[in-house]
């Protein structure tokens, strides 16, 4: 007979003695377990110990986090939190430098457990640390004039526990001096500081910038761009990391009207050069955090060209009229008439003329084409900055088609307009950065006007595809659908250049992409003939159900979500999971993320289904109409979901990727009865009827299909009858 699921057989082990075998009844009170522990070892007072995990987080046990224990957890007996926070509180402030390291080192390691942390900052912990740094730095600074190894470390130690005990976000970073801020920088700010000290001063502002506008004011204050871009220089990549994460929080929290100044200072300190040569063409591979970096500031610079993105023309605007001009300058090396030079008809006619081979839309009043938001101002911007850096290519394009038949010329104007449209949906200019992305282009960090560069390519590709298809002006749609193909196709092997993306679309001709569809259509399979259709709408309900089954499956073996912060590396978790019988999810936080799934009874709380009034995603969610830099971005918005359950309160969600969001939207949909209709859905419902269609349009007469795999082979004796081609 088993034994009760509620009786764990653990090891515990107590230093100077040889570890216990004993089982521990889950439903005792963890106090209770405790004191028969301690008694066990004759030791008394068994209310100033604890249980921690024996592994590499030391985390103490609590009556929350009891349930994750396992059958054959080692677990040690402690001195408990209080007691320790206590003693290192004492410790940390010993006038014996070996003794003040050791409890700096200890007080590091402890802070990353909450249970400790909490014990700790309730007894003003946070004060003392930001006090030794305040007020010790002198002192640690003498003593790395006499060279005394300890000096880095201490330092190191005391800030590294300060980081650990503010990531668990129980106080406010608006408590702060400004001396404490002073202090920060000024570790940053010196051309020689230990490696570790550097790491901790950067992730502490970087936080102070994410988490308080008043922060952000007088960190900026303190840190100039210039003594942040050395460390970029470096070899250490932690280091880099973090130097470009206190950049994007910067500018991240940038009132609008600074960061273009702020953007001109980056240029001017060769931000992207440096990072180009010192991070991306690095021998060393760049980890997911830097390329995430990389991503948020590739990010916030396109961003920068939102304004312009979002600005009309005005028609009446003399300056912005002059642009056009130029544009006709350029392409007919004509000079602006005089006044006195024809007739008013006369040049208006001539200018009607030259608009029309310009490939605008209104060829008397150019102007009017760029009043459409998005692109406004930018495509102006786009065409001007083509025709002065690319003045050849410029000229071709326009005079090639202005001798071209009306219907065959390719618009160059008009052109220009919605490619700029395109490119700006293409990179997602004026949405804020994902919190998970690593998707950044090596390219654009190689020319300090990378998107006017990247336009000048992309209209080139446009114009050689328009004569490729011999497109017509009907066919305009077609051919940008085209040339947005092949521009997505030719990003998602991120070429290390422009000139790679350039050689990547000479590769991608219509003629291929044609045959890529048209290999696409034969993997599909798609059959339209009515038998077919009939037999696929006779399939679907059985496939409909299995993906039921499948989605209410998933969500009994439950999700861990993270509680979003604007912290990226402070993560907290909550589990949720449907019961067996599909009329409960219990819920819960949990302190880490979990290794496999988390029992339903450690799950404190409880959602009866039957409750459940209603799923609502996206915007509709509570918990995306709050304010936040963070929350408004469209990627997080697309992962939100909340259940409405009686006396309108709200369980909010927001899934850790698209598939968690579907599997869960579905599932919820499926316990009230409502269709599923998520994208994952109608994919899987595509795959399992083409595969059930295969299966029955086989010849398989009096073939049994088995129900089991067949079994692997065993190994050969020997390989020699393999041959190397080569």
């Amino acid at each position: 007979m088993p034994p009760p699921a509620d009786i764990l057989k653990v090891a515990i082990e107590w230093p100077g003695a040889f570890p216990k075998l004993m089982e521990i009844d889950q439903k005792k009170p963890l106090s209770a377990i405790i004191k028969e522990v301690c008694d066990g070892w004759q030791l008394p007072n068994h209310e100033t110990y604890a249980l921690q995990n024996a592994d590499s987080t030391n985390f103490y046990i609590t009556e929350k986090n009891r349930n994750n224990i396992k059958n054959g957890s080692i677990l040690r007996l402690t001195t408990s939190p209080a007691q320790m926070a206590m003693q290192l509180y004492e410790r940390v402030q010993s006038t014996s430098l070996d003794m003040k390291l050791d409890a700096l080192k200890e007080l590091a390691n402890s802070s990353r457990d909450i249970t400790f942390a909490q014990e700790f900052i309730n007894l003003d912990g946070i004060t003392l640390l930001v006090q030794m740094v305040e007020s010790g730095t002198e002192r640690y600074q003498k003593l790395q004039k006499m060279m005394k190894p300890c000096f880095g470390e201490m330092l190191s130690f005391t800030l590294t526990a300060f980081v650990e005990l503010m990531d668990h976000g129980i106080i406010s970073w608006d408590t702060f001096s400004v001396a404490f801020i002073k202090k920060i920088a000024s570790f940053v700010c010196k051309s020689s500081m230990d490696s570790a000290v550097l790491q901790r001063s950067l992730a502490i502002l970087e936080s102070m910038v994410l988490n308080s506008q008043d922060l952000y004011q007088k960190v900026a204050q303190e840190i100039t761009i210039g003594q942040l871009l050395p460390h970029l220089q470096g070899t250490d990549q932690d280091i880099q990391t973090y130097t470009i994460a206190v950049i994007n929080a910067l500018f991240l929290k940038a009132p609008e009207e600074k960061r273009q100044e702020m953007a001109h200072i980056l240029a001017q300190k060769q931000l992207r050069s440096i990072i180009l040569q010192n991070v991306i063409r690095s021998t060393k591979p760049i980890n997911d955090e830097m390329a995430h970096q990389l991503y948020m500031l590739q990010v916030l610079t396109f961003n920068l060209l939102e304004d312009r993105m979002m600005t009309k023309m005005d028609p009446q605007d003399q300056a912005q009229r002059d642009i056009i001009f130029e544009l006709r300058r350029i392409a007919f090396d004509v000079e602006c008439e005089s006044n006195n030079s024809g007739s008013i008809e006369k040049r208006k006619s001539m200018y009607t003329r030259d608009y029309k081979k310009l490939g605008f839309i209104n060829h008397v009043n150019p102007a009017v084409d760029f009043t459409q938001i998005p692109p406004g101002m930018l495509a102006l911007d786009n065409m001007l900055y083509f025709a002065r850096h690319h003045q050849d290519s410029y000229i071709r394009i326009v005079l090639e088609n202005s001798s071209r038949e009306d219907k065959h010329e390719c618009p160059f104007g008009r052109s220009s307009i919605e490619l700029t449209k395109m490119l700006c949906e293409i990179l997602k200019v004026g949405e804020l950065p994902s919190e998970n992305c690593h998707d950044f282009h090596p390219m654009f960090f190689t020319h300090d006007r990378s998107f006017g560069e990247f336009f000048c390519i992309c209209i080139q590709l446009l114009n050689k595809t328009w004569k490729e298809m011999r497109a017509t002006s009907e066919d305009f749609n077609k051919v940008m659908q085209v040339v947005r193909e092949q521009i997505t196709r030719a990003l998602t092997v991120k070429p290390n250049s422009l000139d790679q993306f350039k050689s990547r679309l000479q590769n991608l001709s219509y003629t291929e992409i044609l045959k890529i569809r048209q290999s696409e259509r034969m993997n599909q399979e798609d059959f339209q003939s009515r038998p077919i259709l009939e037999l696929r709408e006779k399939i679907q309900p059985e496939i409909m159900e299995l993906i039921k089954q499948q989605r209410l499956n998933r969500l009994c073996e439950g999700t861990c979500f993270r509680k979003i912060s604007s912290r990226r590396r402070q993560d907290k978790f909550w589990y949720c999971r449907l019961s067996p019988n599909h009329k409960v999810l219990h819920y819960g936080d949990l302190e880490e993320s979990p290794q496999g799934e988390v029992p339903h009874d450690s799950l404190q709380d409880k959602l009866p289904v039957a409750d459940i009034k209603a799923v609502v995603t996206g915007k509709d969610c509570p918990h995306m109409k709050e304010k936040g830099a963070l929350k408004q971005n469209k990627e997080v918005l697309e992962l939100a979901f909340s259940i409405l359950y009686e006396s309108d309160e709200y369980l909010n969600f927001i899934a850790p990727d698209k598939h968690e969001y579907c599997m869960w939207t579905d599932g919820l949909n499926a316990l009230l009865g409502k269709e599923m209709t998520s994208e994952f859905t109608r994919s899987d419902l595509d795959t399992l009827l083409n595969m059930e269609m295969k299966l029955r349009l086989l010849d398989l007469e009096n073939i049994q299909i088995p129900e089991a795999p067949p079994p692997i082979p065993k190994e050969p004796s020997n390989y020699d009858f393999v041959y190397d081609c080569n």
